[in-house]
């Protein structure tokens, strides 16, 4: 992995293990996914597991025991160096990498988790594990907390119960380290510039597999792992499904394509931006007034990115001024207020302005405490995404305008990825250009 740095999982697992408390936490990594008869999905990791380890390899387990002694507290069962199967699967680094780079404490054969894992867990006051992802290790971890609640009439311990890792960590990782950051900022340089591209070699009468193709070939060149998540790639009115991924139709004179595309680096840090510009290098009216309607909501609402702001202010924002824009060009009638109370606008703008990004494109970590709004703190990442999509797909509300066939089949959306600083915010994908002057030739 491009500079991997141990220390860095080391203080991530301290802060952790301090906020564990007495408890003892098991962290499975992913495991290999079938593709289809004996082949194999591309290996991805378990993010949490990533985050406190920096260990990129299938099928291995983390033990965090802050309950042990010194030089105990974090173990790792790993798949041991098999000559043999790396013939077939590749390089492993076995216990003895697993110690030497990675700064186990303890590392032992994975076949011996389930014999080593009572004694580990013993003494602990609670197992923090999440249940309900990984079988097999959950069955292990059942039975020797079981085994602790069979013997407590003779000892006088075991662990009180089962408690939740994530929440700790995902209050972690929510705020990204000036590491993590760094390594956003690349994510987002590689995407900006591959949807610089993906621009200047849009044709009508290319296909959008040509353009998706580019860009990912961009993303493998520039040293990225590959793309984030399954390209968007949209031209007309397939820009009006959120997620289409299909990305087979030819590419209209006259039409919009909307990309939606990030990267992702070989540690999982991500890139995701949604650009939409005319595929002949002209707007048309009607695509010019939607497009500077959501280009004015978008820029407003980055603009409200700051500590002490929230998710749902961003949201808020841009909703406003797309329901404001949308009333001026007659596409709804009314109040505005009372079109945003109502949800009136849903058939033309039907999903959230934003989510966090990191190891995940959709990132961990609350929205929402309670009642509030989560506020945002220096560190966090959003993007943010506001679109406008005009289609037959959803009913027009009771007491909206029927939509004009000159609208149909636009989809648009414009999204970047913004870090809260400390005294406002980073727009971390500024190198995609979006202007209506930038999006014409």
């Amino acid at each position: 992995m491009n500079g991997f740095d141990s220390g860095i999982h080391a203080r991530r697992r301290a802060l952790f293990m301090e906020q564990l408390g007495a408890a003892a936490a098991v962290i499975p990594a992913a495991a290999l996914a079938t593709h289809h008869a004996d082949c194999e999905w591309p290996f991805r990791q378990e993010s949490d597991f990533f985050y406190l380890t920096g260990f990129d390899e299938p099928d291995a387990v983390a033990l965090l025991l802050p309950h042990r002694p010194e030089g105990e507290r974090y173990v790792l069962f790993v798949q041991p160096k098999d000559p043999a199967a790396e013939v077939w699967t590749g390089f492993r680094w076995g216990t003895e990498g697993a110690v030497e780079r990675y700064g186990a404490d303890l590392a032992h054969p994975l076949d011996q988790l389930s014999e080593k894992l009572p004694e580990y867990l013993a003494g602990a006051e609670a197992i923090a594990f999440r249940v309900g992802r990984h079988t097999s290790v959950e069955s292990m971890v059942l039975s020797a907390w079981g085994r602790q609640l069979d013997t407590y009439a003779r000892t006088g311990t075991a662990a009180l119960g089962l408690v939740a890792p994530t929440p700790i960590l995902h209050r972690l990782r929510l705020r990204k380290e000036p590491h993590e950051l760094e390594r956003l900022r690349e994510a987002c340089r590689i995407s900006s510039e591959a949807h610089e591209l993906a621009r200047s070699i849009t044709r009508p009468g290319m296909n959008e597999a040509e353009v998706q193709a580019a860009m990912e070939a961009h993303f493998r060149s520039n040293g990225a792992r590959g793309p984030a998540y399954g390209s968007i790639v949209a031209g007309g009115d397939n820009a009006c499904v959120l997620h289409y991924t299909a990305n087979t139709a030819p590419l209209q004179d006259g039409d919009l394509l909307l990309i939606d595309a990030g990267c992702s680096l070989e540690d999982y840090y991500n890139g995701d931006i949604t650009r939409t510009f005319p595929v002949n290098g002209r707007f048309t009216a009607e695509q010019r007034e939607l497009y500077s309607v959501v280009l004015e909501a978008q820029e407003a609402a980055v603009a409200v990115v700051a500590p002490g702001g929230t998710a749902e202010a961003v949201h808020d924002t841009a909703l406003r001024i797309l329901v404001e824009g949308l009333v001026d060009l007659g596409l709804l009638i009314g109040d505005v207020n009372g079109i945003i109370e109502r949800g009136d606008y849903r058939h033309l703008y039907m999903h959230r302005t934003g989510h966090w990004l990191g190891l995940d494109v959709h990132d961990v970590g609350a929205y929402r405490l309670g009642e509030q709004p989560a506020p945002l703190e220096p560190g966090m990442v959003l993007t943010v995404e506001p679109g406008l999509y005009v289609s037959d797909r959803l009913s027009v509300p009771e007491g909206q305008p029927e939509i004009d066939d000159r609208w149909k089949g636009i989809g648009i959306r414009i999204e970047d990825d913004v870090a809260v600083t400390e005294t406002g915010h980073e727009v971390l994908t500024a190198g995609a250009l979006k202007s209506v002057a930038a999006m014409e030739r």
